[in-house]
């Protein structure tokens, strides 16, 4: 589900007359108040249940806590007024701090039965309501867009020890997987639209930029050592933007923007394949063709012989019935997601991925992230379905350390080099 496809079912929702003066409330304050004062009265109304200055936000906001409806709506409602102040405040990245502080305020919610609960029966609805809240998917996703807000300052050592999940920050192309839903508003995916393009451009930058000054290095190290520390003096050094030591970046880089031992890269393989596929083989036809692009590029004997078969078997299998049908845009599109649920998962109640741990653990993270670039450069609309398997993966390993799924961070890695230089805007063909 793409961030403008996504369906959200909150906009389908009955609004009430109630609902939308709370969001009017929140809507005419973010334009003119400051990101503290609305943290404030934010807290004050959703969490300490104190009120606002608005007698009829008070009474709107009163009628939706007590509502019979009110266990199912009360999530839909706050998500929505986080969303409205932080779609305004992500516009200025000085008030990402703002955004955390708010998405922090209900991680330790007070508890329902203290003593300012006791003496009102709506502040401890309210704080009941909070509690629940707290342990929603739509709280969830706020959390994960703190920790892609927040600046981290952490050795890559310590970061090994922590969890998978405060990672997400480094894959844009995971956002709107991970933070967006059936239930989220117009306002939440602009927000990471917004963040998830303003990230993918950075990471280009920095990628472009640490290639560029190692290529520098390089050709003045030709030249002598002097030359090497006159051009470091120089040149403000750049930083391996990437989780790869510096060797496997260089490795990643070349494998993705070079050309392979036939003289091609791997957008020349998929284009040359589409000419093939554009006089309109049968479908039989075309799934044997594609099985031999997909295997021409592994080395491995474990590719050779065991997954080549395995890839056989599948593509024999695929629509089967209509191997004697020309080959069409719809069955491109659907044979190669086949293809990406054998390779990667199927989906989160399918979560058998043996398949790729077999193939990360054989061939090694770049060649199978080749793999999956192939299949996607072959037909560019199942990208977001390879992302969404990546995401489907990330979520369910996320509470684990980084240490113990190596495999897949390198495969994360990976792709976020072989999106960027194949298919995004990083253009390192001129300097490696």
């Amino acid at each position: 589900m793409g961030v403008i496809e996504a369906v959200s079912s909150y906009n389908n929702r009955q609004i009430s007359q109630d609902e939308s003066r709370i969001y009017d409330y929140f809507l005419n304050l973010v334009e003119r108040e400051s990101p503290d004062s609305l943290i404030d009265r934010f807290r004050r109304l959703f969490v300490e249940g104190t009120g606002s200055d608005n007698v009829q936000v008070n009474q709107a906001f009163y009628k939706v806590v007590t509502a019979r409806t009110a266990e199912s709506d009360f999530p839909h409602i706050v998500n929505r007024c986080c969303h409205i102040l932080i779609n305004r405040w992500q516009l200025n990245v000085r008030s990402n701090e703002a955004i955390i502080t708010l998405i922090e305020l209900f991680a330790h919610p007070p508890s329902p039965y203290g003593s300012m609960g006791s003496r009102s029966r709506v502040i401890q609805r309210l704080r009941q309501l909070v509690q629940r809240f707290v342990k929603t998917e739509q709280y969830g996703t706020l959390q994960r867009l703190a920790t892609i807000l927040a600046q981290q300052n952490i050795s890559k050592e310590e970061l090994f020890q922590a969890p998978l999940g405060t990672l997400i920050r480094r894959y844009p192309y995971l956002y709107e997987h991970c933070l967006l839903g059936d239930e989220s508003t117009q306002e939440q995916q602009h927000t990471i639209q917004r963040i998830q393009s303003q990230h993918q451009r950075q990471f280009e930058l920095d990628l472009s930029q640490y290639v560029l000054y190692q290529v520098r290095c390089a050709k003045a190290a030709r030249q002598g050592k002097s030359q090497l520390e006159t051009l470091r003096k120089r040149i403000q050094p750049a930083t391996n933007p990437t989780l790869l030591s510096n060797y496997e970046l260089a490795a990643s880089v070349r494998h993705f923007t070079g050309k392979g031992s036939g003289g091609n890269t791997y957008r020349d393989l998929a284009q040359n394949f589409q000419a093939q596929a554009s006089y309109g083989p049968r479908y039989g036809q075309f799934k044997r063709d594609l099985h031999q692009y997909l295997s021409e590029s592994i080395d491995s004997s474990f590719g050779k012989k065991r997954f080549s078969q395995q890839l056989c078997n599948n593509l024999q299998n695929t629509f089967s019935d209509l191997d004697h049908q020309p080959l069409s845009d719809f069955l491109m599109v659907r044979t190669c997601g086949q293809l990406l649920n054998f390779l990667v998962v199927e989906n989160s109640r399918k979560l058998n991925h043996v398949t790729f741990v077999d193939l990360v653990g054989n061939m090694g993270a770049t060649a199978t992230t080749g793999l999956l670039l192939k299949v996607v450069l072959l037909c560019t609309k199942v990208k977001p379905y390879l992302e969404k398997r990546l995401a489907i993966l990330f979520d369910h390993y996320e509470g684990v350390t980084q240490e113990s799924v190596m495999w897949l961070v390198q495969v994360l890695e990976n792709w976020n080099i072989a999106f960027s230089t194949n298919l995004g805007n990083a253009n390192l063909s001129l300097v490696v």
